[in-house]
Formats: C-alpha cells, structure tokens, sequence
C-alpha cells in the first residue's frame, strides 16, 4: 500500500459506510440499517487518503467467539489498483489470527473475482460440501 493512505482500526462512520457501499458496486444500505448494524461490529479497519477521507473499508462481524464473517469490503473506483483490498483484507485476517479462538470459523461471501484477492489470505470455496445460501426479507428494499 503506497504511504499515500493510512489504514486506521475503526468502524466506518454511518455516511462513508453507505458512501463507500454504493460506489464500489456493493448493495446499498439505508442509513437506518447502518445506524443499527455498524456498532455491533467485531472489528473494522478503514483506509483513509492523504486528506483524511475514506476511500476503502472493511469489516468482521460476529458472536465473538465461535463464528466471524468477514463484510464489506471496499474500496473507492478512483482508489483501486493500490493495493487497499489488500491491506484490509490483511489487516482483518491478522486481528481474528491474534484474537481469535483456533476453532473459529471465519466466512464471507466472494462477489465476482472477489475470490481471487480472498484465496491470498487462505479462504477456500465450500462447494460441493456446503455452498453459501442468503435470504432477502425485503427484495425490494421496501
């Protein structure tokens, strides 16, 4: 990652969450929603550019002890190709790695060629043994 950023241990406030969501082709969030979800995360790494603006994000979710999911990662358009993914993805790995019970299973959800970056830090596909499965109360977003 170029000295350009700084990657900062912190939850995204609730506009650079939806913000950063939006831009990076990820399903858009109600501030309502993110008001309510963003507290209750694990930990979360934001990368900030010179300016101090948020230009990449990530998440891990989670009871805290037995399951994580890893969430929300993602970078700003004008920002890719700098490696950010990268070191929010090491960053989030190394803090369950360090703070985590050996036992826990830590998932997320590979969009596209999202597997790629993710299989670097040892994420392995499911399938045919299992395969990810989600519920959309309200599709419409209604």
């Amino acid at each position: 990652m170029s000295p350009d950023y700084r990657i900062v241990a912190r939850t995204p406030a609730i506009e650079d969450y939806r913000r950063l969501r939006a831009i990076s082709g990820l399903t858009p969030r109600s501030a309502e929603a993110a008001t309510v979800g963003l507290p209750n995360t694990v930990f979360a790494v934001v990368i900030e550019d010179q300016a101090g603006q948020a230009v990449g994000m990530g998440r891990v979710i989670g009871d805290g002890g037995l399951f994580f999911q890893i969430v929300d990662i993602a970078v700003d358009p004008a920002h890719q190709g700098q490696g950010l993914g990268k070191a929010i993805m090491a960053a989030l790995v190394e803090h369950l790695r360090a703070t985590v019970p050996a036992e826990a299973y830590i998932s997320l959800i590979a969009d596209g060629e999202a597997h790629r970056l993710y299989a670097q830090y040892g994420f392995q596909p499911t399938a045919p043994a299992s395969i990810g499965m989600a519920l959309f109360l309200r599709p419409d977003g209604a």
